[in-house]
């Protein structure tokens, strides 16, 4: 059954710096766009960066724009959100999910990021 499993959270200091990856399998990964979205505490969710199923179309929130890249390797499964600059308002919990922003249909159980001094 299709799986997608995101590691990478924790907490880092105001200005730092985390790679979220997010494994995936029981599908073919190369042929879904793939995206993520966060939650933070109280909060609804708020979609935060998509990228095409080749890697060659991305775009991004206008709160991380800049400050976040994803990417993807279609040889391992996996897609990434490397995350500069963090700031406390990006503490939430982090969704890897199949599909690019209204085409949602699997996500995985999400991992934590707390930014905090």
């Amino acid at each position: 059954q299709v799986q997608l499993v995101e590691s990478g959270g924790g907490l880092v200091q105001p200005g730092g710096s985390l790679r979220l990856s997010c494994v995936a399998s029981g599908f073919t990964f190369s042929i879904y766009a793939m995206s993520w979205a966060r939650q933070a505490p109280g909060q609804g969710l708020e979609w935060v960066s998509g990228i095409s199923s080749g890697g060659g179309r991305t775009q991004y929130a206008d709160s991380v724009e800049g400050r976040f890249t994803i990417s993807r390797d279609n040889a391992k499964n996996t897609v990434y959100l490397q995350m500069n600059s963090l700031k406390p308002e990006d503490t939430a919990v982090y969704y890897c999910r199949r599909g690019y922003r209204t085409d949602i249909d699997a996500w995985g159980q999400g991992t934590q990021v707390t930014v905090s001094s």
